[in-house]
């Protein structure tokens, strides 16, 4: 094993552990995971798309994520009034005042829409996992590691699939402008691996809902993290960058390997509250 594929395991191998004890013994270890990947994502992000422009209104927007988690966390864990979410309101409102004291709007202001996907984006994705960390006033993350399972999985397959047999000429790719490497042969590789994925974790008991309900999450879920991953991929195109930033050595920044699951997340809870299953 060379010396890089070595760096890439152990790394790799190391932030999951951290991810699953922080996930699995505290809500308060989960908590600070949840407020280190977004501080992280949005720095990373705001980084690739802006550079060192906007630099107050940039803090602003990463502190009004971290508030509305805090809230988020708060409402479902303490029990405190759900009219004070809004007062996750005053640092976005702050973060728009900001621009008008900001030397860099000057010739700069188109680059200022940045500031904001990045809470939409990264921050409000984060933050709703609370609905399923927290859900019912217990401290539970197994079905958001289930997620997490489901999407690796996804990933696994459709880098394995593809690599091995999508290459071959002639297989069409996914989304050449965005991301050559891509195929449609690897996209159903990921979908085959997500399916299973989520039968074995019906079957330990782990994902406790119908299998077939088991079946159909994990097919919108590979689906979602699919664009999150193309999503990702056009903005560091558009910027002209191979990786978002270096905070896992061997595997880049945190945005790069959580794309997917800035949309796959979500979009596995709204299927789950659209049936009821959460």
């Amino acid at each position: 094993m060379d010396s890089s594929l070595k760096l890439r395991t152990v790394s790799g191998i190391v932030f999951v552990l951290v991810m699953l004890g922080c996930l699995l013994f505290s809500p308060y270890l989960y908590a600070i995971l949840i407020i280190y990947m977004m501080v992280g994502m949005m720095h990373e992000f705001y980084t690739m798309t802006m550079g060192s422009l906007f630099k107050l209104p940039r803090i602003l927007a990463i502190a009004s994520g971290i508030i509305l988690f805090l809230l988020l966390f708060c409402f479902f864990n303490y029990s405190i009034p759900p009219k004070l979410i809004s007062l996750s309101m005053i640092p976005v409102t702050a973060t728009m005042a900001s621009l008008l004291f900001d030397k860099d709007r000057t010739g700069h202001l188109k680059d200022f829409s940045h500031v904001f996907t990045g809470i939409v984006y990264i921050a409000a994705p984060l933050s709703l996992s609370t609905f399923i960390a927290l859900k019912d006033g217990s401290f539970s993350c197994i079905l958001l590691i289930c997620f997490f399972v489901i999407i690796w999985c996804s990933d696994i397959g459709a880098y394995t699939v593809g690599m091995t047999l999508g290459q071959k000429e002639g297989r069409k790719k996914l989304c050449p402008d965005i991301s050559p490497k891509k195929t449609w042969v690897g996209f159903w590789g990921g979908m085959v691996f997500s399916i299973i994925a989520a039968i074995v974790l019906k079957l330990t008991g782990l994902l406790d809902i119908h299998i077939l309900h088991c079946i159909a999450l994990a097919i919108v879920m590979h689906v979602a993290g699919v664009f999150g991953d193309l999503f990702e991929s056009a903005w560091k195109r558009a910027c002209g960058v191979k990786d978002s930033g270096k905070a896992i050595p061997g595997h880049g920044g945190l945005l790069d390997r959580f794309d997917s699951t800035l949309m796959a997340v979500p979009v596995g809870t709204i299927y789950l509250a659209l049936f009821n299953l959460l």
